[in-house]
């Protein structure tokens, strides 16, 4: 029986920490394995500031904003190249304001996909982008086709092979929401959505999914215009879980300080949480700023404020327990979605196991 997927998952995430200097700098990677980024998500951490997020596929000099329902911008002197195992900043005060300290996780895709309906009857809507099979994440991007009406639905290619436990989607040319599908997120998902801009609980809405789940080779939207609208260019981030690599999963809050224990399978180095059952925050936790149990810096994805120094979990070489009796991550009886992304799997391949940080 295999203990992992990937055995070092440093190949395909990795979190950086930087400190601006207001000219040009390169940030390299160090973990394990080199890492060219696809998907790179800044934030300042030392003063408020927008959340940033680019991709290889819309291109380096494109940007939205995860708190914000604004469409993609352009900016220059942004992300300026991509390496091997690094990125490359510029003078803009988004990512580079002098002495402001940063954060920008990144995940690899790497493979270019492609996919035209048509002539493959797979999907309604042709899309392409980035995809690693081997990772569960895919950088899609297609045209909507929605008008509002159940009838528009449309589905599309993903490119992963298997059924994704995760979709954010966001209309690149309109200010609408981000728009979130969890396969926790209730007992029918697909009926349900979140928003990754808003505290807001789950929302039932047949317009963005229209309830219907993900399969191995598309997922669907309806007429919503966040998720479909028409002619309008939109971007989708899929995620599939793999074993030891990345864990997309749920709990209940207990309301204590000796809360509940999630088990993912590996160490995790990055934990996204969020109340479902009511409002809260999407707190971002890693293991890189303070990286030590008992204090975890804290940043929320729906929101523009500086770093926060809780005790919001413990991170484990098996999975992350909770130990703050805030309503964002254990509120008793409340149900919390999460995603997390491994720095080692709990045993490796040959039998190695990992240890609690």
């Amino acid at each position: 029986m295999a203990y992992t997927d990937i055995d070092d998952p440093s190949a395909y995430f990795q979190t950086a920490l930087y400190t601006g200097n207001a000219g040009t700098q390169t940030i390299t990677n160090d973990g394990n394995s080199d890492l060219q980024p696809d998907f790179l998500w800044f934030k300042e951490r030392s003063v408020s500031g927008n959340h940033q997020l680019i991709n290889t596929v819309s291109g380096i000099n494109k940007k939205l904003m995860s708190n914000s329902t604004s469409g993609e911008g352009t900016q220059t002197n942004y992300v300026t190249a991509i390496g091997s195992d690094s990125f490359s900043i510029g003078n803009n005060n988004g990512l580079n304001q002098n002495s402001v300290t940063n954060v920008c996780w990144q995940w690899k895709a790497g493979t270019s996909f492609s996919n035209d309906a048509s002539s493959t009857s797979v999907g309604s809507l042709d899309s392409a982008g980035s995809v690693s099979t081997d990772a569960g994440f895919s950088i899609i991007s297609y045209t909507g086709a929605g008008d509002g009406q159940a009838s528009s639905t449309q589905t599309v290619a993903h490119g992963l092979g298997v059924v994704p436990q995760v979709l954010i989607v966001k209309n690149l040319a309109d200010s609408t929401n981000w728009y979130v599908y969890h396969h926790k997120n209730t007992a029918a998902p697909a009926t349900d959505v979140l928003y990754l801009n808003l505290e807001n609980a789950t929302a039932d809405d047949d317009g963005p999914w229209n309830d219907v789940a993900p399969t191995s080779s598309v997922f669907t939207v309806g007429g919503d215009n966040g998720t479909n609208g028409n002619g309008d260019g939109m971007i989708a981030y899929c995620f599939a879980e793999k074993q030891g690599y990345s864990k997309f999963g749920s709990y209940t809050g207990n309301g204590s300080t000796n809360g509940t224990f999630c088990y993912t399978g590996m160490k995790p180095s990055f934990v996204m949480i969020k109340k479902s059952s009511g409002t809260g925050d999407w707190e971002i936790l890693d293991n890189q700023r303070l990286g030590y149990n008992g204090r975890n810096e804290t940043l929320g994805a729906n929101y523009t404020g500086a770093e926060g120094n809780y005790n919001r979990i413990d991170i484990l070489s098996n999975g992350f327990k909770v130990r703050s009796t805030s309503g964002n991550v254990n509120t008793s009886g409340g149900t919390y979605i999460y995603m997390a992304f491994a720095s080692n799997p709990f045993v490796t391949s040959t039998g190695v196991p990992a240890t609690a940080r």
